[in-house]
């Protein structure tokens, strides 16, 4: 068994995107399928990736954003002010993020979508992340993901409340 304290958090970026009526764009992993219940089962979050090497997150999260959903008609609203990290359960360490971290350190950002819906792409990238998307009250937010990101989701929400 991999001691999780032996392992680094892999750093990222993640958007809080929120749409004209201040709703928050999510999206549905393709990679569980069946999580959750109900009509939308699955779990949805918001669009989130890596950062490059020498990359600023700044710069990292339009990318990102753009490669996950097509958007690319955005606005920088604000960014939380910390990083935000999260453990991954003990059954997911070593097979989750490439088995190589303990869980991920991330670096959030709001952000307000002003195209048109026609921009909204989740087929763009070879290793197509989420196959639905929809528009939430920023309050369902953390309900929707697995219970180990909830935490930050609660956070974001609080943070990013004057922007929906």
């Amino acid at each position: 068994m991999i001691d999780p304290s032996s392992l680094p958090y892999r750093r990222n970026v993640g958007a809080v995107i929120f749409n004209g009526a201040g709703e928050v764009f999510v999206a549905r992993r393709t990679d569980m399928p069946g999580a959750g219940g109900g009509p939308d089962e699955g779990v949805w979050q918001c669009p989130q990736g890596g950062i490059d090497d020498g990359e600023a997150t700044d710069h990292a999260i339009f990318r990102e954003v753009s490669e996950e959903t097509g958007m690319t008609s955005l606005a920088l609203l604000g960014e939380h002010p910390d990083w935000l990290s999260y453990d991954l359960p003990t059954e997911l360490v070593g097979k989750a993020l490439k088995g190589r971290y303990r869980g991920q350190t991330q670096k959030w950002y709001a952000l307000r979508f002003t195209g048109p819906e026609t921009e909204i792409r989740l087929d763009l990238d070879a290793h197509q992340e989420f196959d639905a998307w929809k528009w939430i009250p920023l309050t369902e937010l953390a309900t929707l993901n697995v219970g180990f990101k909830k935490p930050i989701y609660e956070i974001l929400t609080v943070s990013f409340s004057r922007f929906s």
